[in-house]
């Protein structure tokens, strides 16, 4: 008895090295740097302005106020100014400059038609999409034109946040979402759709709805990325009462029609959290986004079938300290990494800031790992 108990013993701790050595392995997979933060101050919602990307360098937008702790709220204080800001890395991810644009979102004032001819093809090109207004930018964001003006080509109040996908010089698809008269019940109203344009922003023209019935369910801040000839998959962030989660659709006809592909993810919580999309070197999906249920943090997915399954959850980072977090952007970097931008509060930084997340799903599960729906 005494050998058997030995035996099992020591069979129980080379157990429990193991899994100590997987925990360690996945933590040292995941890289969190800080992208901006400043005691004092708030930073937030990185899903409500924009992420680009050109090689190297990775350009974020959030907005940037000062902090006032709240439970029931977001925790900025609406009495002082809050305004939206950049940050730049060039490289990867790793270092962050903040940045404030002399004509981002609407400093200039008033929005007014776009006279077109915009290159969305140019090799520095950027736009910024927000509610009825976009800006543009030909040097990586250093400098914006604009505000111009989406709201005399749709009959909706528009709550869109930036998701677009060029197709040529003046080609252009735009996914947004508007509120619709016709919706009567609850206090969100946001349908997601998708525009194009042809002439370079001189007109916008109306494709489809990405969601179909029941209108009442809100389907808003889409991220679509093209996964073939024609072929589009988007992730939107959905909400039914007080029930949330994040669904999938695809077209394969450029955004002319849309159907459903699968759920994605639960989001239980506050509100919900909007995904972020990237796809990776080998067309692998990965979805991010934030918890607002414990453990809060930054949780992700991985579909290997464009988005008709997923894997298993991913659990990023579970240290946020209240709920107010995520808003997350992803990017894929050349060398197949992920950075995972959103904001953040810790207890070691209670101040929501902004952090980036430097990962690959390979290092959390293993290739084998079946996908479920």
């Amino acid at each position: 008895m005494q050998i058997l108990l030995c035996c099992t013993s020591v069979l129980l701790c080379g157990s429990l090295s193991a899994v100590s050595a997987e925990a360690k392995a996945k933590a040292a997979a995941l890289k969190h740097v800080v992208v901006y933060y400043e005691p004092g101050r708030f930073a937030g919602w990185p899903a409500n302005n924009g992420v680009w990307l050109w090689g190297n360098e990775i350009l974020v937008g959030f907005e940037l106020g000062y902090f006032q702790a709240k439970e029931d709220n977001h925790s900025f204080d609406t009495k002082k100014p809050k305004i939206n800001v950049l940050a730049r890395s060039l490289d990867g991810g790793e270092t962050w400059k903040l940045e404030e644009p002399e004509n981002f979102v609407g400093r200039s004032g008033k929005a007014s038609p776009c006279p077109g001819g915009i290159r969305f093809n140019d090799p520095n090109f950027a736009m910024r999409i927000g509610g009825s207004e976009f800006f543009i930018s030909y040097d990586r964001g250093h400098k914006w034109a604009g505000p111009y003006s989406l709201a005399s080509f749709f009959p909706y109040r528009l709550t869109s946040r930036t998701d677009y996908l060029v197709n040529g010089e003046r080609d252009c698809l735009l996914f947004l979402s508007g509120e619709q008269s016709e919706i009567k019940a609850g206090s969100y109203k946001d349908r997601a759709f998708c525009a194009r344009t042809t002439d370079g922003g001189k007109t916008f023209k109306f494709l489809s709805w990405i969601t179909g019935e029941p209108l009442s369910v809100r389907s808003v801040m889409p991220t679509t990325v093209r996964t073939g000839p024609g072929q589009l998959v988007s992730v939107l962030r959905r909400r039914d009462g007080d029930t949330c989660w994040i669904d999938a659709y695809g077209s394969d006809n450029d955004g002319l029609s849309w159907k459903f592909l699968s759920k994605v993810s639960e989001m239980p919580g506050n509100n919900g959290n909007p995904p972020s999309m990237a796809r990776l070197p080998d067309g692998r999906l990965c979805v991010a986004y934030g918890s607002r249920e414990k453990p809060l943090g930054i949780r992700a997915r991985v579909s290997r079938d464009n988005g008709k399954t997923w894997g298993d959850e991913l659990l990023l980072r579970q240290d946020g300290r209240t709920w107010d977090l995520g808003y997350t952007r992803t990017v894929s970097r050349a060398d197949g990494k992920l950075v995972t931008i959103y904001y953040y509060t810790t207890a070691e930084k209670p101040e929501q800031h902004i952090e980036a997340t430097i990962w690959h799903p390979d290092a959390l599960q293993s290739p084998s790992t079946s996908e479920k729906k």
